[in-house]
This record gives C-alpha cells, sequence and structure tokens, in this order.
C-alpha cells in the first residue's frame, strides 16, 4: 500500500499582497514550498509526492526539487481556479497512476512547519478508519455573531477542533466524493473534511501542532521565521 503527499500549491495568495505566490516565497534562502516538500522527502512513509501547481511555475517547481534533492516528486498537476477543483484534479490524475486502497494525504503546500509524527498519526488514522483530518483543540472563547460586529451568543470550546492539513483518505473514498460532489453541485467547500461532512460521512481526527501553521498573511511570515530559529528549552517537559 502506497502512501501519496499531495501539495495544493495552486493559489496564488492575493491576501499575502505579494508580486509572486506565496508557496515560492523565500524564507532563510529557501522557499517555502520546499520546506514543506523536504518534510513529505524525509518521511520513510511517504512513497510519492505530487504537487498541484499554480500555472506558470511547474517549471520553478521542477527546478527547486532538483536543487534541494526532492527525490519523491513523481507529478505536478494543473491547478483549479478553486481549492476544491485543485484538489479533484490531483486526486483524479493520481487514480490513474495508484491503487484504490493507497492513502493520499492531501496538504497545503503553504504549512512547511509539518512535522513526521502529524504525518505518521494522519497515516495510522487513515489506515484505519479511510480518512484523517489533522486538528488540535480550541483554546479561545467561541462568540458566535449575527452581524460580524457584536456577539450573538457563545459556543463551548471543548466540543470543537481546529482543522489542520494534512486531511488523508484512501484514494478511492476522495475521488469518490468528488464525483458526488459534481452531482449535487457543491463547487467550493472550504476543505476536504467539510466535504465530508456536507455528504454525510465520519470524519476522523489526527494529531496537528500549534506549530503547524498555515502562512496566509505577512504577520504569518514572521512567525514562520521564528519558529524556524527556536529550539525547545531542555527543561520544558
Amino acid at each position: 500500500m502506497a502512501n501519496i503527499g499531495l501539495l495544493i500549491a495552486g493559489g496564488s495568495g492575493s491576501r499575502m499582497h505579494q508580486d509572486i505566490p506565496k508557496q515560492f516565497l523565500t524564507v532563510n534562502e529557501r522557499p517555502v514550498i520546499v520546506y514543506t516538500l523536504e518534510a513529505f522527502e524525509k518521511h520513510p512513509e511517504i512513497d510519492a509526492i505530487a504537487v498541484v501547481c499554480i500555472e506558470g511555475w511547474e517549471n520553478v517547481l521542477s527546478a527547486y526539487a532538483k536543487q534541494f534533492s526532492i527525490t519523491k516528486l513523481k507529478h505536478i498537476i494543473p491547478g483549479g481556479k478553486t481549492g476544491m477543483e485543485s484538489i479533484r484534479n490531483g486526486v483524479f490524475e493520481l487514480e490513474k497512476h495508484y491503487s484504490a486502497d493507497d492513502i493520499v494525504l492531501i496538504h497545503d503546500a503553504i504549512r512547511p512547519m509539518l512535522s513526521s509524527e502529524i504525518i505518521s498519526d494522519c497515516i495510522r488514522v487513515a489506515q484505519k478508519h479511510g480518512n484523517a483530518t489533522a486538528v488540535i483543540p480550541c483554546a479561545e472563547a467561541m462568540l458566535q455573531t449575527e452581524d460580524g460586529k457584536s456577539a450573538s451568543g457563545s459556543y463551548p470550546r471543548d466540543k470543537l477542533k481546529r482543522t489542520q492539513t494534512p486531511q488523508a483518505f484512501r484514494l478511492e473514498l476522495i475521488c469518490s466524493l468528488h464525483r458526488r460532489a459534481i452531482e449535487a453541485g457543491i463547487t467550493n467547500s472550504v476543505a476536504s473534511c467539510t466535504l465530508m461532512e456536507e455528504l454525510g460521512e465520519t470524519v476522523y481526527f489526527s494529531a496537528g501542532s500549534e506549530k503547524n501553521i498555515k502562512l496566509t498573511t505577512v504577520e504569518d511570515i514572521d512567525i514562520f521565521k521564528a519558529l524556524l530559529q527556536t529550539e525547545r528549552a531542555s527543561w520544558l517537559k
């Protein structure tokens, strides 16, 4: 049984307000996407990597893979108009090359602090249940709002999980979900786990991390740079 990392790098990163897509921004002389690729490259249970890439950047991605010795990169797939379409393009292409029971780990290319422990647990849960979504507890007080300006109620945080990626699936399952979504007219579900929910399937949890941040704003780049420089103090348990 194969485990394939599917990196979603099809977005332009408009919220970052930079001239190049955020997944190709350089941090400490390495492009963001290379950090993410290396996490899958170094993991012993990952057999292959595929990247859904924004149009016009495919050759850049190939060049980076050679420069940074990403030997597991086997597929570069065109991105779609939405995140959901990019994922669909990716899994439908993988379906041509891999078996129904193989596990595909869908991951945001702009989550470069992915640990080997997160990948391992995601694979473990997906092999057991057919799917897995990395999650972390909700530590903040959660308020509801109707107008975006004031609270209209609260929600118990112990009943909430904050989702991250990777989100892993048996290949047959995720392809089936996207075919059902086409039939149901679902075109822009926020994530693969929300698509599972919308189609009445059970989503299983694997372990995420507060460090597994998504680089959406310039402030996130600052946090990423700080995390790269930190080492946990020896006295912390």
